[in-house]
């Protein structure tokens, strides 16, 4: 691998192929115009990425318990300050927390809004693949509505997960940050614009990017880049921003292409195409059409 790519998370990690978290990780990190420091909450980044004795970190690095990325991040901040006010330390240094949709958008998210609230000076990073993906695939609140999961299996009493997708970018938008982006691992260009921004802004930044699971979506490894281009294709995973309280759609797609597109590449949604099912391919249809809508209202592209 090339050398400057690697320069603050290096090849070697367990994670599974066809993961894109580790160009995730790099393709952020390899933006920062000063040193990075980063904390990162248990789950499938954290277990791949620090098998004792070995790391693939290449920064200064605090593995975080599940819930508490948000306090974590926020307390080495402060310190940094402290240390920087008594002339201890002089550098620039920025700070990122990672952490999967499982301890963000449920298990971490007081700790996350404590520190939107308080407005710390740090960059908070979501890999959302849908799921508690570490322990087996059971649903978070970012499982998609109709996915089979482990503790929404889809059968003869349910066709899967029957409530809606938490809108986390709205809920981290109502504590009034300055910068917060939805990105996606298919579009790296669009992923290093918005990780420069997040950088430049100052107090508390967001970014909560698509990353698809292969191991419990159920896709071949090879199919990651081409699965996470039909998520915003569809208009499942919108690119977009929201800078000062002023949203941006980044990617308008003219000619959408049906949901059904993006969910039959997945085992997870196989059930969904069965007669019995077919009505809730239609609401999942109409969820992404309103949801497209809404974004386009309150949106300052015209």
């Amino acid at each position: 691998m090339n050398e400057k790519l690697a320069k603050n998370f290096a090849p070697g990690h367990s994670a599974c192929a066809g993961c894109g978290f580790p160009t995730i990780v790099r393709t952020i990190l390899n933006e920062s115009p000063d040193p990075v420091v980063v904390t990162n909450s248990t789950g499938c980044l954290e277990v791949t990425s620090t098998l004792y004795p070995y790391t693939a970190w290449k920064v200064p690095y605090i593995h975080s318990a599940f819930e508490n990325a948000g306090a974590t991040i926020s307390g080495i901040e402060r310190a940094y300050k402290a240390l920087k006010k008594s002339g201890v330390i002089k550098k620039k240094i920025k700070f990122v927390a990672f952490s999967g949709d499982g301890g963000t958008y449920d298990i971490g998210l007081q700790a996350l809004s404590g520190a939107l609230e308080r407005k710390h000076d740090f960059l908070y990073v979501v890999y959302d693949n849908g799921g508690y993906m570490n322990t087996g695939n059971q649903r978070s609140s970012a499982s998609p509505y109709g996915a089979n999961t482990e503790t929404t299996p889809a059968g003869k009493i349910s066709f899967g997960k029957t409530e809606l997708r938490k809108n986390l970018m709205e809920i981290v938008n109502a504590h009034r940050v300055k910068y917060a982006a939805q990105a996606n691992v298919a579009y790296l260009a669009d992923l290093k614009i918005k990780a420069r921004k997040a950088f430049a802004t100052p107090g508390s930044s967001f970014l909560v990017v698509f990353q698809p699971c292969t191991n419990n979506w159920k896709f071949p490894t090879s199919e990651y880049v081409n699965i996470a281009k039909l998520a915003t294709e569809t208009n499942f995973w919108p690119l977009y921003e929201i800078e000062e309280g002023k949203y941006k759609i980044n990617k308008t797609i003219e000619n959408p292409k049906p949901i059904e597109e993006f969910l039959k590449t997945q085992g997870r949604f196989k059930h969904l195409f069965a007669k019995e099912n077919k009505k809730v391919l239609a609401e999942i249809q109409e969820i992404v059409d309103e949801e497209w809508k809404r974004l386009i209202k309150v949106s300052s592209m015209k």
